[in-house]
């Protein structure tokens, strides 16, 4: 990497550092908040997943920081174990992926401080919830529409995302022979045919494809990709290192070809692809407000989700791809809504022209650029190198 280049990059850890530390203390109970000046609240999914940027910063104010939010959140959880949506706001529930939000964050928070049985109770609650999440009784979680990060949009039944969450605590909390299962039921075909058999289950694995439906549920799957989603089934080892070496290749070059019709004007995967237009059967109504193509969780370029992508260039030994992509994200991170800050960590930009459109110095923007920049520094990809070890 040149050296302009990577002093750029040294220049973002440190803008990336001075944001966490902004939004380190916010008006709700002192907690953190989600960005600068947005989002004042503490959102549980996006205080947890910046627990990778702050676990590998090694800060010790941002660590008691997070240490804070999960004790709050075990305080907030519901009697049979659900963790709700606002860390202090224990009547702002269900959300689906909160709860496997809080058992990763758990799981890692353990490996950080060195405590094995950090908030026990609370985590074998949670554990409990989640079971009772799978309507088959069996492995995988379903959710409704909107439950997750996409309050913008339809996961139905089996969502990708989630589960991959699933896995990878269950790995992290030394849950392995559930976990193995679980993957094996990630690892079915959906189903296709129109007709359910006895005894045949549906999986999340697309037909001719390297990569793992966005949703399924029976009869009914999505075969649009998700990024996030499948960042972590890279990261966590679900794929195999072939199905992941495949899925690469073939992101870059659907990304080659949206450059060439006009759809993404950056060096970097746009969340969600190909983009659900008016005209499709899964296209709603309420899309044309808040979810046009190209826009929001309907294709808009995340920098929280990228940090992902690049961490899983690193799981696959990509190295020279993931340092190509870390300098596309320095560049999209730059870029502010407001104009007045250096680096603007927003929310997410527009993939067809690459203008940011959310909120500035978004906590989880700032704490996974620093988690990406980690892997490609030490060509490793902390926590999740032993999930996939397991």
């Amino acid at each position: 990497m040149q050296t302009a280049e990577w002093q750029e990059i040294e220049e973002a850890k440190k803008a990336a550092l001075e944001v966490l530390l902004h939004n380190a203390h916010g008006p709700y109970h002192g907690l953190p908040r989600t960005a600068g000046w947005g989002y004042p609240e503490a959102y549980t999914r996006d205080l947890m997943f910046s627990i990778l940027g702050i676990a590998v910063s090694e800060n010790v104010k941002l660590i008691e920081s997070i240490r804070r939010v999960l004790e709050t959140l075990a305080k907030n959880q519901t009697e049979r174990g659900h963790i709700p949506s606002l860390v202090h706001d224990k009547e702002d529930r269900g959300a689906s992926d909160t709860t496997p939000l809080f058992l990763l964050a758990a799981g890692i928070f353990r490996k950080v401080s060195g405590e094995p049985d950090f908030l026990k109770e609370a985590v074998e609650k949670s554990l409990i919830w989640m079971e009772y999440q799978s309507p088959s009784d069996r492995y995988l979680v379903a959710q409704q529409p909107t439950s997750d990060w996409r309050d913008e949009q339809w996961v139905t039944g089996y969502g990708l995302f989630v589960n991959t969450l699933v896995y990878s605590y269950l790995q992290l909390l030394g849950q392995h022979e559930r976990a193995d299962r679980m993957r094996h039921e990630m690892s079915r075909f959906t189903i296709t045919g129109g007709t359910v058999h006895h005894h045949v289950h549906e999986g999340l694995v697309v037909k001719h494809k390297p990569y793992y439906a966005f949703w399924s549920y029976k009869i009914h799957s999505s075969e649009r990709f998700d990024l996030l989603g499948n960042s972590l089934a890279i990261l966590s080892g679900i794929a195999s290192p072939s199905r992941a070496e495949e899925m690469i290749s073939w992101i870059e070059e659907e990304c080659a070809d949206m450059r060439k019709r006009g759809e993404l004007a950056v060096d970097l995967p746009p969340n969600f692809f190909p983009f659900v237009k008016p005209e499709d059967p899964d296209w709603h109504v309420r899309y044309a407000t808040y979810n046009n193509p190209g826009e929001y969780h309907n294709g808009g370029i995340w920098p929280f989700i990228c940090g992902f992508y690049v961490a899983a260039l690193v799981a696959v030994k990509r190295y020279t791809l993931a340092r190509e992509k870390l300098v596309a994200l320095t560049h999209s991170i730059k870029i502010s809504n407001t104009g007045s800050v250096d680096f603007g960590f927003n929310e997410w930009l527009k993939a067809q022209d690459g203008k940011p459109m959310g909120q500035d110095w978004q906590t989880w923007s700032a704490s996974l650029y620093l988690y990406a920049v980690k892997c490609v520094e030490e060509k490793r990809t902390p926590f999740f190198d032993e999930i996939r070890g397991f």
